[in-house]
């Protein structure tokens, strides 16, 4: 099945958090948060202003973006946990460049 969101929504997979802590200890699931750190699957055309226009989104599919922690409806497709939620639930985008560092 295709799902294509309406509108300024997306939707978004969750990125699976790190089952170890930086201290090597390892988390169970039930002590797991869900995570906050999702890909955009899929984007909506974007929504309209006051004079109808039609405004695009900032983000694409293929963006790892950070989310607040009970943004978005949560939905099963294709037996995959998704959620779609609108574009502003999104704190922002998350870019990867090069290696990080260690704080020493």
């Amino acid at each position: 099945m295709h799902f294509r969101p309406l509108h300024d929504r997306v939707l978004v997979r969750r990125i699976d958090a790190e089952e170890k802590t930086a201290g090597g200890i390892i988390i169970p699931d039930t002590a797991k948060e869900k995570p906050q750190e999702g890909e955009v699957i899929a984007a909506g055309p974007g929504g309209r202003n006051e004079q109808g226009q039609l405004v695009p989104l900032d983000v694409k599919v293929g963006d790892r973006v950070l989310f607040g922690k009970w943004s978005g409806t949560e939905v099963k497709i294709d037996g995959q946990d998704l959620l779609i939620m609108k574009e502003s639930d999104l704190l922002g985008v998350v870019e990867h460049h090069g290696k990080l560092k260690k704080a020493a």
